[in-house]
């Protein structure tokens, strides 16, 4: 009961301190919304006089002094009002529930994905350790896992979608298409969600390898999976019942886990691709000193990666009563 309470006190304590750097960052940034769309640098057209500046200011609570300001904005989000969106006039709630349906559905494919074949390759890898398989999986899998996301991007998009033209170089869909079936409407959002999540999907799958392959190796070498070879069993009932249902624990923990790390990704990947995910209208957002929506999703991305480790150690505490003790 008290690791318990601990646990809850750790993490919201974590919240709080997010929260206190989710107002402040922006605030470091040069200029503000107003100023901001004003001057030369932006490439927007609406241009606002000093008196329009100062009753807009007014209007946001921008012109109150900044512990005033810190105060109204950790009592709005106590009470789930995250704001009203300054460049595009709408509630951040609405923006980000806008968004979310391209970025998730991504991010959990990628998971899902990285997860299966990272933990299958692993497998295999540990089951013919210091082999050929093991040896040239494993050097292909850690130098490619050290290439950055949007490296990867880039490569794709150039390639398959620029230089072959097997898949769309932007977007969610095909603009102004119509389609015949709901079916052609899928494929069509599959097709252009493809290179991103292939994307996600390689550069996070060095993780779930490296992990299932050592602790695959860990099992191999008990008494019982020697029995279970003892007595005749196929390879794969010796690999995927008996080792991997041993192995499964920490693969399962990093599984919560990455959701938030791929979902960081994701704002990289969505904008090497101009995919309208939350990555994209987080660009956006910092380019127009978009303060509220800045906060609303760099504390969506936070609650998520908070909500995940906490899964994850609940997970880890049931399948594992050793560790609550």
């Amino acid at each position: 009961m008290k690791t318990t309470t601990k646990k809850t006190l750790e993490y919201l304590l974590t919240l709080f301190v997010i929260i206190t750097l989710n107002f402040f960052i922006p605030r470091i940034m040069p200029g503000d919304p107003f100023t901001f769309v004003s001057s030369e640098e932006n490439s927007v057209n609406t241009v606002y006089s000093d008196e329009e500046v100062a009753r807009l200011k007014e209007y946001y609570g921008l012109d109150k002094p900044l512990a005033e300001q810190y105060g109204n904005y950790l009592k709005n989000t106590i009470k789930g009002d995250f704001g009203y969106s300054i460049y595009f006039n709408d509630t951040v709630l609405n923006l980000i529930g806008g968004r979310i349906v391209y970025t998730l559905p991504i991010a959990l494919a990628s998971l899902v994905l990285s997860c299966v074949l990272g933990c299958l390759l692993g497998c295999v890898s540990a089951y013919h350790r210091n082999r050929f398989f093991d040896r040239s999986s494993y050097l292909l899998i850690t130098v490619f896992s050290q290439i950055p996301s949007f490296i990867i991007g880039i490569f794709f998009l150039f390639t398959f979608a620029g230089k072959l033209g097997w898949f769309p170089l932007s977007g969610a869909m095909t603009i102004f298409a119509t389609y015949d079936t709901p079916l052609a409407q899928i494929r069509d959002i599959l097709h252009h969600a493809f290179l991103p999540v292939l994307t996600l999907t390689l550069a996070h799958i060095g993780e779930f390898y490296l992990l299932s392959r050592n602790s695959m190796i860990s099992v191999l070498s008990k008494d019982y999976i020697t029995t279970a070879k003892a007595k005749g069993l196929a390879k794969k009932r010796v690999l995927y019942v008996h080792a991997l249902k041993n192995a499964v624990l920490p693969i399962i923990t990093r599984l919560c886990m990455s959701l938030g790390t791929i979902l960081g990704g994701a704002v990289l990947i969505e904008n090497v691709f101009n995919y309208p995910g939350l990555g994209t209208m987080m660009r956006q957002a910092i380019t127009y000193r978009d303060y509220t929506l800045i906060q609303g999703i760099f504390l969506f991305f936070a609650v998520s990666v908070l909500l995940m480790n906490a899964l994850a150690d609940i997970l880890y505490r049931k399948l594992d009563p050793r560790v609550a003790q």
